[in-house]
């Protein structure tokens, strides 16, 4: 997976669109009113923006995003697409156990939101971002699964030919059965 810097580059020289003022575009799960054939609620995912303002740490502002908060911060929104395009295609950060909560958000802050876009940077890019050890640990995370995916696609085509087999085995006792009765 290659990764558009120059697109980050240019949404991280802008940082906000108000002074004193930042934005993060996140999603949220909601319940809906909505339940299922089971009974159980529907949730579904929400993009919220929560506002704070610099030296107030009492205000945080947690509201669904809407199109007027998309427009006042387009830079953070563009963030948030960024993360979302990424995440689409690989192993989000949060699930490689490797990292801390704060060498996450490094990453993130340096538009890097997957596993595998850490793994896939030249070790120039690592360095010139300071993040050359991390890059290192996701290296060696996408030999080792990709290793786990063969086995993987091996295991799940066994499954295939057990379960052909077993039919088969169910047709030759039906077949037999068939052929036993006309004999009598």
């Amino acid at each position: 997976m290659d990764i558009d810097f120059s697109a980050f580059e240019s949404l991280t020289k802008n940082h906000s669109t108000e002074e004193g003022v930042s934005a993060r575009f996140y999603d949220r799960s909601i319940k809906t009113d909505d339940i299922d054939a089971q009974g159980f609620p529907i949730f579904k995912n929400v993009c919220f923006c929560k506002i704070r303002i610099k030296d107030n740490n009492s205000e945080v502002f947690d509201q669904p995003a809407n199109e007027d908060k998309k427009k006042r911060f387009p830079q953070e929104y563009a963030r948030y697409l960024l993360s979302k395009k990424q995440v689409a295609e690989g192993t989000p950060l949060e699930q490689f156990a490797f990292l801390s909560l704060a060498e996450i958000d490094t990453l993130k802050v340096r538009g890097i939101f997957t596993v595998e876009a850490l793994a896939n940077l030249s070790q120039e890019k690592a360095q010139s971002l300071g993040i050359s050890k991390e890059q290192k640990l996701a290296q060696k995370f996408a030999e080792q699964a990709s290793g786990n995916k063969q086995i993987a696609d091996w295991h799940q085509k066994e499954e295939q030919y057990q379960y052909r087999l077993k039919q088969q085995e169910e047709e030759i006792y039906r077949l037999r059965k068939a052929l036993h009765k006309r004999g009598n």
